[in-house]
């Protein structure tokens, strides 16, 4: 497993872990066609990607900063480390992980050849070059780091901005070299990476990817399990299937190194997530969900993949594939060893059907869109199609349906303290420098006893335009409406009839980002905020221009000023009590106390019955919600069979894309714990439950002779023992029990895990032999043979068991 760390500087790093990492003294790390060489031995290497900053605060070291002390950690922890030093990251991370004062370095242009902009990179880089010299962490001096990268996916941005992006791409790899690791970089998405540099793939899948030298190995350092979750958007997910074949894929064609992003995704806390529109929850389909609990069957299902590829290791660096035709959409791939080893990959591209081949005197059945795994060119131990691993249905079961809350109303419309008049209209990020989330643009409209919408006619309507991202329109302190944006295109139109009256009028626009940009041709100087025009039409004189009136600011709200979500700010000001709260009220602070559940089940807070705004626990910032954004896409069924890409699998149409944030246990007390609420537009904060996530039933659904790494081993003649019949493994989470069977059928059942049948063949003890092997266990393991389940249903018809159990 590995994980992708952000670090020091207030600029995200990378850090990559590699299994398998035995400290042998100072080493060498060394690289050719087929895979990186650490002490000598070829390698291939598996590894994954988390964000510390993104899991649960038990990684929080000192501020999140203390990159070598989790460096440290991970050398106990026996892995290898690909630093990736980036500085710029993207990663859905709030400006691409550099800090905003960065933007306003004189003469700064970012990532291409700018004189600032590469000091700055240079003098970050030597940085965290030394402190890992200074501790003696590079592979070459004893530690676990044997890889770092330099720049990120930076391929796509050369090329848009031509001789200046080669000059710097030509620049960074240089600086790169020169700072004397002793161990290979990489650059991903970087055809054109100078040498010594390998250039790495990232993508949903690489097996097209040749490296740009025939010296150097094929590297795959991104492939994504799924993808980022937007505020307004589905919630994209990746079938275990087609993930295992991707990487089976890459490995049959000579890939030596994976990198999975993400491993865990974890929780954008705070106001970190960047794009903008990006929601809190960084799950990302992963293995290890949000929550840090297992994604079945996608964590079991790559973890049987995994064993299968390290069987085949030693033939697999050994040499380049021959590849056979075996029909018109299936292939052999098999690797030999010197020292007589074999592996064969059997793959079938075809979408639609299972084909039969013959390969070395055998024939073998393969599903759609499958790869085949034979570590001894004769036995299949994996299919990336047959899924041995359980499959998990999860819950969200609440632990408290109801608070006792207190509210305090934000100022709308007076905002004389801390604030300022200037004519026109300021862009937002330049005037907040991203210290909050929101500024207000307020102005005074005159309108005179004359004018004729007062007599009956169609109230004036105010069009405002605004580079994004989302906005509140407040006419003399009462919220009139609201518009915003999408990742897609964060600007947006307010356009509609206003209630003015006779007199002087307070127009208060509330402009709100959500997140600052993170990827594209100089980001940096992207624009959020209400840059105009703004204007009156319906009036006497038609339309009257409002853009260069004088306009007050203020930045932020006051109650972020007074910090009322801090344990020490909430009693600086007089709230009110439960009973008088007024429900759907926008701009309104709420606060109430708990106490901490029992158990360790990871928490959550279901916000479904709120609307947009932020959420902080003890003074934690838990990070943004939306749930009044609902998710628009097409959410039909989606087969693992064919070409994946982040719109083709998506869940919660129509519903809100995050519904619930992730509350971690480490930031809890005992009791007393203080839970404070901002809700923007209006929404019912008696609706909000405290929820623990945890297993409501797991499943097994296989074929009678599906194969199975079980009862394989490598020998040490090099040959693998024959594997038995597989067994079905059923396991609920620690601390909880099997409690009854929700459905069993060795068969010919249909359906998914939750949604199980009864085919036309049926063995009618199916039920029987789980109430008796699993009831009451923690987990149980049952052989699929027709003799446990009462003998063959239906003979000559090839059967599948397919089971379901409650846990509690």
């Amino acid at each position: 497993m590995g994980l992708n760390i952000i670090a020091m500087c207030n600029a995200i790093l990378f850090v990559v872990l590699l299994s398998s990492w035995i400290s042998c003294g100072e080493a060498s790390v060394t690289y050719d066609s087929r895979a990186i060489s650490v002490n000598g031995q070829k390698k291939i290497l598996i590894s994954g990607s988390i964000h510390y900053p993104r899991s649960t605060p038990e990684y929080y070291f000192e501020d999140r900063y203390d990159l070598v002390k989790f460096i440290k950690l991970v050398k106990q922890a026996g892995l290898y480390v690909h630093l990736r030093v980036g500085p710029y990251a993207c990663a859905e991370w709030n400006f691409g992980g550099f800090p905003v004062w960065l933007k306003y370095v004189p003469g700064i242009s970012f990532r291409t050849n700018n004189g600032p902009f590469k000091a700055a990179m240079q003098k970050f880089t030597t940085k965290i070059v030394n402190m890992m010299k200074a501790e003696r962490l590079y592979e070459t001096q004893g530690g676990p780091i044997i890889l770092s990268q330099i720049e990120n996916e930076y391929g796509p941005m050369e090329y848009e901005l031509g001789a200046q992006g080669k000059a710097y791409t030509e620049w960074a790899a240089k600086m790169a070299v020169d700072q004397g690791t002793g161990v290979p970089w990489v650059m991903c998405k970087q055809d054109d990476a100078p040498d010594p540099i390998i250039n790495a793939c990232n993508g949903f899948y690489c097996d097209y990817f040749t490296p740009n030298k025939a010296y150097k190995p094929k590297m795959w350092t991104e492939a994504w399990t799924g993808w980022f979750t937007e505020f307004g958007g589905p919630v994209p997910y990746r079938p275990a299937e087609d993930l295992a074949f991707s990487v089976a894929k890459f490995i049959q064609k000579g890939g030596s190194f994976i990198n999975y992003y993400m491993f865990h995704g974890g929780t954008n806390f705070g106001r970190t997530a960047g794009g903008p529109f990006i929601a809190t929850s960084y799950d990302y389909d992963a293995p290890l969900d949000e929550y840090g609990l297992l994604r079945e069957p996608k964590w079991g299902h790559l973890k049987d993949l995994h064993r299968a590829i390290k069987l085949c290791e030693p033939v697999l660096v050994s040499a380049d594939p021959t590849v056979t035709p075996l029909g018109n959409y299936q292939e052999a791939h098999v690797f030999k060893s010197r020292s007589g080893g074999c592996a064969a990959f059997l793959a079938n591209y075809n979408q639609h059907s299972f084909a039969k081949v013959s390969f070395g005197n055998m024939h073998y059945n393969l599903p759609p869109w499958s790869i085949s795994i034979l570590p001894d060119c004769k036995n299949t131990v994996y299919n990336t199609a047959r899924i041995g691993a359980q499959s998990a249905q999860m819950k969200m079961t609440p632990v408290r349906k109801g608070f006792s809350w207190e509210s305090y109303n934000e100022e709308t419309a007076s905002h004389e303290e801390n604030s300022f008049t200037t004519v026109g209209l300021l862009e937002q990020i330049n005037t907040t420098r991203d210290n909050t989330d929101y500024l207000w643009y307020t102005t005074d409209v005159k309108i005179g006893s004359n004018e004729g919408f007062l007599r009956g006619g169609k109230w004036p309507v105010l069009t405002v335009y605004s580079a994004g991202h989302a906005l509140h329109v407040f006419i003399n302190g009462q919220l009139s409406g609201t518009a915003y944006g999408s990742l897609e295109n964060p600007r947006l139109t307010f356009s509609e009839g206003v209630n003015l009256k006779i007199g002087v009028n307070k127009i208060s626009l509330l402009s709100i980002a959500v997140g600052l940009p993170n990827v594209g041709p100089h980001f940096e100087t992207w624009n959020a905020g209400v840059l105009g025009p703004v204007s009156l039409s319906g009036l006497n004189e038609g339309k009257r221009a409002l853009t260069w009136q004088k306009w007050t600011y203020k930045v932020g709200l006051k109650g972020e000023s007074l910090s009322l979500h801090s344990l020490s700010g909430s009693t600086s000001v007089e709230w009110v009590e439960g009973s008088y709260i007024s429900e759907r009220q926008p701009l309104t602070w709420y606060k109430t106390t708990f106490n901490a559940p029992g158990g360790n089940e990871p928490l959550a807070l279901d916000m479904n019955t709120m609307s947009k705004g932020q959420v902080w626990i003890n003074g934690q910032s838990i990070g943004r919600y939306w749930n009044q954004y609902k998710a628009s896409g097409d959410c039909r069924p989606c087969n693992y069979a064919g070409w994946f890409n982040e719109k083709k699998c998506l869940s919660h149409c129509g519903e809100a894309s995050q519904r619930w944030y992730h509350v971690p246990r480490s930031w809890l007390r005992p009791t007393g714990n203080l839970l404070v609420v901002f809700e923007e537009w209006g929404g019912n904060p008696y609706g909000i439950t405290l929820v623990k996530r945890e297993v409501a039933s797991v499943c097994a659904d296989m074929n009678e002779w599906q194969p199975t790494l079980v009862n394989w081993q490598l020998q040490s003649s090099g040959k693998v023992t024959k594997p038995l019949r597989p067994k079905a493994h059923l396991s609920c989470a620690s601390g909880q029990k099997i409690s009854s069977i929700k459905f069993a059928s060795f068969g010919t059942p249909v359906g998914v895990c939750g949604n199980f049948h009864q085919g036309s063949c049926h063995a009618f003890h199916s039920y029987d032999v789980f109430e008796r092997y699993c009831v009451g266990q923690q987990s149980c393991t049952v052989p699929i043979t027709p003799e446990i389940f009462g003998g063959d249903p239906c003979p000559n018809i090839m059967k599948k068991l397919s089971v379901e159990v409650v846990c509690s």
